[in-house]
């Protein structure tokens, strides 16, 4: 039997197009839930069209979305006591269809090294790593995601890798390197891109912004810098700029909601299957999300990632500007994004029939 073993509500959206391949092809893979994320999570499933988690690896009545290094230690304590107590249960749910056990994890989260420990060495069941490989080169940046791949790319039997390049970065990994061309978001954008946004008052035509990272946020004099240089340029096309409640917080604490007007619109921000129209619709994007950054490269979309360094590579060098936090490298973006458009790449791969056909031939399911 195969379980996923993610954490956040970007986790789901990723793995659902694998987990829906899956159950095309006669199993039914079971999700167990590491509560990272708790807020929005039964609407995400709701969404994406999974089922509730099968099996929380927290207590359900005492989870809380994980937004703070300090909540760290006791999350990890949690998980670990709650594996262990389930254990002879999840071994014998990994053993109840007769095939191999496989746990699935994916991507950069603290529940990629934390699950593929946990499956590996608590359960005794392969590991297969969605969206292994990527790499920034440097430990420290972004942290502590780097460092979660790293330690994962050691447990993992599997590892399906988007393209050459992260298929060239696991070349002394052990266990066996796939090549599934694209991201599994590739499937998860193409599932939800071509609906009508339903947010309300939109501007005849928009730019989008997301900034949420530690890295930038962290820094309140350059993230008032981008802000304010966002408004500038909203003056030319509107700016939509969707916050969470961390981000209003930090721009509450800063003295920088002044800077929002009828141009520079401070909007909510949306379930994914909600974002994705609005995402297709705006003229370009200012974000320093990875995610956020492959979205748009598949979409063909026009964005400048304002991190210092990132350890995607699709879409660098076409449609995608990496500003290394630089604003005059922001500056020249925000001139003239509509030069870097490119053409849509949604009808061109299918990472996850990859990845469930691979797990068909080696007899997972």
């Amino acid at each position: 039997m195969i379980a996923f073993i993610v954490g956040t509500t970007a986790e789901l959206i990723k793995i659902a197009p694998v987990y829906h391949a899956i159950a095309k092809r006669g199993s039914t893979p079971q999700i167990w839930f590491t509560a990272q994320h708790v807020n929005e999570v039964s609407n995400t499933l709701r969404d994406l069209g999974l089922p509730e988690p099968d099996e929380w690896l927290v207590p359900q009545e005492t989870a809380q979305n994980l937004s703070r290094p300090a909540q760290v230690p006791g999350w990890v304590w949690r998980v670990a006591s709650t594996s262990w107590r389930k254990r002879k249960r999840l071994r014998a749910k990994l053993a109840e269809d007769g095939k191999p056990g496989m746990v699935i994890v994916h991507g950069d989260t603290f529940t990629t090294p934390y699950g593929s420990f946990i499956g590996r060495f608590l359960l005794g069941a392969k590991i297969a790593h969605v969206e292994a490989g990527l790499r920034s080169g440097s430990l420290l940046s972004p942290l502590p995601e780097e460092l979660n791949r790293r330690v994962a790319g050691q447990l993992v039997s599997f590892h399906f890798a988007p393209t050459d390049v992260e298929v060239h970065n696991l070349r002394k990994a052990p266990g066996t390197v796939i090549n599934t061309k694209a991201n599994t978001v590739i499937d998860a954008v193409r599932m939800g891109a071509g609906h009508e946004p339903t947010m309300p008052d939109l501007p005849a035509e928009f730019g989008l912004s997301t900034l949420h990272r530690f890295e930038l946020m962290s820094r309140p004099a350059q993230y008032a810098e981008v802000l304010r240089l966002l408004k500038k340029s909203s003056e030319r096309m509107p700016i939509l700029y969707l916050a969470g409640a961390h981000e209003r917080e930090v721009l509450t604490k800063h003295d920088l909601m002044g800077l929002f007007d009828e141009n520079f619109q401070l909007r909510p921000k949306l379930n994914y299957t909600g974002f994705l129209p609005l995402l297709a619709k705006a003229k370009f994007v200012v974000t320093d999300s990875g995610g956020l950054q492959e979205e748009c490269a598949y979409l063909g979309q026009p964005a400048a990632i304002h991190r210092e360094r990132t350890e995607r590579q699709v879409g660098i060098g076409t449609n995608v500007v990496l500003t290394e936090m630089r604003l005059d490298v922001l500056e020249r973006f925000l001139s003239d994004p509509e030069a870097l458009r490119a053409p849509s790449l949604l009808d061109k791969y299918s990472p996850s029939d990859i990845i469930a056909d691979t797990l068909v031939e080696h007899g997972f399911c």
